[in-house]
């Protein structure tokens, strides 16, 4: 479980800040599909960033089980990043002179996972593990993203706008596979973004406004990506 008790975070300067999370407390369990919904600059992505480990809250607590992550320092927050957390964003971040393959590799090998070939065919990238990143669509480069972040075996997969630069087929196509490896792997999902109707696909929905959290339900049926409006 995921616990995360009365964060606040803030940017600028001293006597010109601007408060993003204003008080944050919420629990997600094991196993969760979360979607985080909010305008721009609601504090969405911020805290992605904080129950991630990315960034530190000003105060507050985050706690995966009974590990409180914000008294970690820096090396140790590095680390449990490495050994738990998976990252999935709308910019690819593969590195051009690796194939596909290689570029898995490196999630991998974070872990000492020797089976990271098994998530390349999972993502549907068999055939293309020994092309380069120009070589690919946006969506097969997306994905190569997914099985990059997978083949550490995280506890938590973090999203953020996953299917932003990708057109509603291959959009669906990612979630699609996201989920399918989720009910494989069991891992947890938190996911950002604007498209409402992914929230369709969450089991937990969150809505965020001004650096609060304003309601949270849970959807009794959670529909496929190929059922969802776009």
């Amino acid at each position: 479980m995921i616990k995360i008790n009365n964060i606040h975070k803030s940017y600028g300067e001293k006597n010109n800040q601007f408060e993003v999370l204003k008080g944050i407390s919420l629990s997600i369990e094991e196993g969760d599909f979360v979607v985080l919904l909010g305008a721009s600059g609601s504090g969405k992505s911020t805290l992605l960033n904080v129950v991630s480990g990315l960034e530190k809250p000003d105060s507050g607590e985050v706690f995966y089980n009974n590990e409180n992550i914000t008294v970690l320092s820096d090396k140790q927050l590095t680390e449990f990043r490495k050994k738990n957390i998976g990252f999935i964003f709308q910019q690819y971040y593969l590195l051009p002179n690796l194939n596909v393959e290689k570029n898995v590799k490196m999630g991998a090998d974070l872990t000492n996972n020797k089976e990271y070939e098994k998530i390349i065919e999972a993502v549907g990238l068999k055939e293309k593990r020994l092309k380069y990143p120009h070589e690919l669509s946006g969506g097969e480069q997306q994905r190569v993203c997914v099985a990059r972040a997978l083949a550490k075996k995280p506890a938590v997969l973090f999203l953020d706008e996953p299917t932003g630069a990708l057109d509603e087929e291959t959009g669906r196509l990612v979630l699609d596979y996201i989920c399918s490896l989720q009910k494989k792997l069991n891992f947890t999902i938190i996911m950002v973004t604007h498209n409402a109707n992914i929230a369709d696909m969450a089991k937990t929905v969150i809505r965020m406004n001004s650096g609060r959290i304003v309601s949270t339900h849970q959807n009794q049926i959670q529909k496929s990506a190929y059922e969802i409006g776009w």
